[in-house]
């Protein structure tokens, strides 16, 4: 009798799992996403990958430690496991989500038709790039309407440089028949104000694209939460 009154108490003292995420979900339905926290919106992201826990503070611990939501998504693998309770499923989940950010964002300017918002460009930039741990150097190669015709990382380096050939870009824009570019790279300090190295290593692009009929547009440096554009500041 002891231990079955025992049973019962403790399965009476477990929380509602179900039925909290029930209700959630039902919330959602009824208010939509802008009625919920960041916290609860990944709370009920992860019901997939966690079918039987509670992840309200696994929500809170990532963005506790991550910040923002694209700061949870953009985390390193190693990094968001070192938060009690994610493990290799949930951390598959998240960076699912993540991929899928970062194709919604470029197929707004992956259609080869004319890049006619600036930012959608720049949204694309920094959900690809503003939390990657190390620096990457990307060109948007274009053709003579200003059409994506690739977009690719040509270099990747250590926190704080990235070597990048100038006659290597060309000569891939060439190949590519690109007539413009837009070079980026992202500073994972999070200040995108330009070095004296980003800025010498522009300009040597542009006197080797010039006298070959390729237009540098501009060079874009992607923070954390913000970007600096070469063109905006008259540095090209």
């Amino acid at each position: 009798m002891t231990d079955q009154a025992s049973g019962f108490n403790e399965k009476a003292a477990r929380p509602d799992h179900q039925g909290h995420r029930n209700r959630l979900r039902e919330r959602f339905r009824v208010s939509g996403a802008d009625a919920f926290p960041d916290y609860e919106l990944l709370e009920l992201l992860l019901f997939a990958p966690l079918p039987r826990q509670d992840t309200k503070p696994i929500a809170k611990e990532l963005l506790r430690r991550f910040k923002t939501l694209p700061g949870v998504f953009g985390a390193p693998r190693e990094r968001l496991k070192e938060v009690t309770g994610v493990g290799d499923k949930v951390v598959d989940h998240l960076k699912a989500v993540e991929a899928c950010l970062i194709r919604s964002a470029k197929a707004e300017i992956d259609t080869r038709q004319p890049l006619d918002s600036w930012s959608k460009v720049t949204s694309y930039l920094e959900i690809a790039m503003q939390h990657a741990e190390v620096e990457q150097f990307r060109v948007l190669f274009l053709d003579k309407r200003n059409g994506l015709i690739a977009d690719e990382v040509q270099q990747t380096g250590t926190v704080d440089h990235t070597p990048v050939y100038p006659r290597e870009v060309i000569r891939r824009a060439l190949e590519l028949s690109a007539t413009a570019l837009i070079l980026v790279h992202n500073h994972p300090s999070g200040d995108p104000t330009p070095s004296r190295a980003d800025i010498q290593m522009t300009r040597q692009i542009v006197d080797i694209a010039k006298p070959l009929g390729v237009e540098i547009h501009d060079h874009i440096i992607v923070g954390r939460g913000m970007t600096v554009s070469f063109r905006g500041m008259q540095l090209i």
